[in-house]
C-alpha cells in the first residue's frame, strides 16, 4: 500500500465518513484506516436501527438540544449544517422522511441505507481505504506528519482525529483518540455518560411497583441541592427495574451525572401533568368530590394509568377511601404527588452502556472555524471526540456529520499548500 497522502482520516464512524468525502471532494488524496473490519458499526445501530440521520430544525434550535458546548458551533453549522446532511443524500439518492420532533430518518428505515450511501461516495472517490488498522501513534515534529499503525507508518500533512466516544465499547470506541490527542499535549476534559438510563435505589424501584410503566408526555426535572430545576424535559418516561428510562430520563442524565460529581444522589421532580395548573387539577378534584361515593382508586380511573393512580394513592393511604370523604388537604397532598414526585438517582448507567461521551478534547484547543487543532498544526477533530454533546432525536449525529465535514474540507485546503 502507498505510504504518502495528502489528508489520513483515523477512524470510518459517522464524522470519519463525512471527514473522508469532504476532504476527497476537496481534491485531497486520502487515506481512511479504521480498526474494525466495517465502517459506521455504531452509526448502524443509532434511531433503533433506523438511523436517525439529523433533525429539521433551524440552527439556532439544534443548539439549544446540544446543552454541552453546543454554541462552539456556530461556526461548523455556518458552513455546513443538517439541511445540507439531508441534501447530501438526497445527492446520493436516499430519501428522507421526517418524523415526530423533527427527527429525520431514511425511507427505507434502514441504517444500512445511510452507511452504504457514505461507503460508496468515498469509494467514488477513489479514497484509499486500511480496515482491521490500529492507529499506534501520530507522528509529528512542530507539525503533524502521518501516523504510525500496528503495521506501518503513513505520512501525510494533515490528520484527522475521529475515533468516537467511549459509548458501547463493542463497537470499536475504546477511547484510543484521547490518548493520541493526549500524546501530543492536548487536554481531554473529565468525560461522563450523557443520554444516560437514571439508576435509583427507591424501595419502589426495588420493589418493582412500577417497572414496565411507560408514561407519555410526562415533564421531568432535575433539581440542585437547593432545590431548584436546572434542567426540564417533557417527553416520554419508562421505569424500569432499575429505575427510569426514556427519552425524558435520557436528556437528564447529563446533569445528574454533572451533580453527581457534588453529591451523593440528585432528585428528579415527576409532573404526570405538565399542562395542567396545580390550582386546576385540584379544582377538578373537588368537583368529581361532589356526591362521588365510589373508592378513590375508582373514582379517579381516568386520570392516570391503574398501577400508577394505585401507588400513589397507596402512598397517601387513600386508596380504598371513598371519594366523598377525602378531605381538601388530601386533595392538596394528591395533587402535589401528581405535580412533583421525587426520585432520587444515584447515579446512571457507566459510559459504556450509555448512547453518548460527554467531555473530550477541550475545545478552547479547537479553531470552531476549521477543527484543526491549535497545539498541533495538520491536525484535525470532528464527532463525539470533541468535548460536544447532544441529546438523542438526531442532534448529536448533526453535529458528528458537521464537525467532520469542516474538518475534511479545511484538512484538504491545507493539504493543498504542501502541492506548490
Amino acid at each position: 500500500m502507498e505510504t504518502n497522502y495528502d489528508v489520513i482520516v483515523v477512524g470510518g464512524g459517522t464524522s470519519g465518513l463525512m471527514a473522508t468525502i469532504a476532504a476527497a471532494e476537496g481534491g485531497a488524496k486520502v487515506l481512511l484506516i479504521e480498526k474494525n473490519r466495517r465502517f459506521g458499526k455504531k452509526l448502524l445501530m443509532t434511531g433503533g436501527g433506523r438511523c436517525n440521520v439529523t433533525n429539521n430544525r433551524d440552527v439556532d434550535d439544534l443548539i439549544r438540544h446540544i446543552p454541552g458546548n453546543g454554541k462552539f458551533l456556530y461556526s461548523t453549522f455556518a458552513q455546513f449544517n443538517n439541511q445540507d446532511v439531508m441534501a447530501f443524500f438526497e445527492s446520493q439518492g436516499v430519501a428522507l422522511k421526517e418524523e415526530d420532533h423533527g427527527r429525520m430518518f431514511p425511507v427505507t428505515n434502514k441504517s444500512k441505507t445511510i452507511v452504504d450511501a457514505l461507503v460508496n461516495r468515498i469509494k467514488e472517490l477513489n479514497v484509499t481505504i486500511a480496515t482491521n488498522t490500529v492507529v499506534k501513534k501520530l507522528l509529528h515534529e512542530a507539525e503533524i506528519r502521518g501516523v504510525e499503525t500496528e503495521y506501518e507508518s503513513f505520512y501525510a500533512p494533515c490528520v484527522i482525529l475521529t475515533t468516537g466516544g467511549r459509548t458501547y465499547p463493542s463497537t470499536g470506541a475504546t477511547g484510543d483518540g484521547y490518548k493520541l490527542a493526549r500524546k501530543v499535549g492536548h487536554t481531554i476534559t473529565p468525560l461522563y455518560p450523557t443520554e444516560s438510563a437514571l439508576i435509583s435505589e427507591e424501595p419502589f424501584i426495588q420493589d418493582k411497583t412500577l417497572q414496565g410503566l411507560s408514561l407519555r408526555d410526562v415533564q421531568l426535572s432535575v433539581l440542585d441541592a437547593k432545590d431548584k430545576a436546572i434542567t426540564v424535559h417533557k417527553m416520554d418516561l419508562l421505569f424500569t427495574h432499575f429505575g427510569v428510562s426514556g427519552p425524558a430520563a435520557l436528556r437528564c442524565s447529563s446533569f445528574v451525572n454533572q451533580l453527581l460529581e457534588e453529591q451523593a444522589s440528585v432528585d428528579v421532580s415527576l409532573d404526570c401533568f405538565p399542562d395542567i395548573e396545580a390550582t386546576d387539577l385540584l379544582n377538578q378534584l373537588v368537583e368529581l368530590r361532589k356526591d362521588n361515593k365510589k373508592a378513590a382508586k375508582n373514582a379517579l380511573t381516568a386520570f392516570l394509568p391503574e398501577r400508577l393512580l394505585h401507588f400513589y394513592l397507596e402512598r397517601l393511604q387513600l386508596a380504598e377511601l371513598p371519594m366523598n370523604q377525602l378531605t381538601d388537604e388530601q386533595l392538596e397532598q394528591l395533587v402535589h404527588l401528581w405535580k412533583d414526585f421525587r426520585i432520587a438517582i444515584v447515579k446512571t448507567f457507566p459510559l459504556e452502556k450509555s448512547f453518548v461521551t460527554g467531555g473530550g478534547v477541550h475545545l478552547k484547543e479547537i479553531n470552531p472555524k476549521t477543527m484543526e487543532s491549535k497545539l498541533m498544526p495538520g491536525l484535525f477533530f470532528g464527532g463525539e471526540l470533541i468535548d460536544i454533546n447532544g441529546y438523542t432525536g438526531g442532534f448529536n449525529i448533526t453535529a458528528a456529520f458537521c464537525t467532520g465535514r469542516s474538518a475534511g474540507s479545511h484538512a484538504a485546503e491545507i493539504a493543498s499548500y504542501f502541492h506548490y
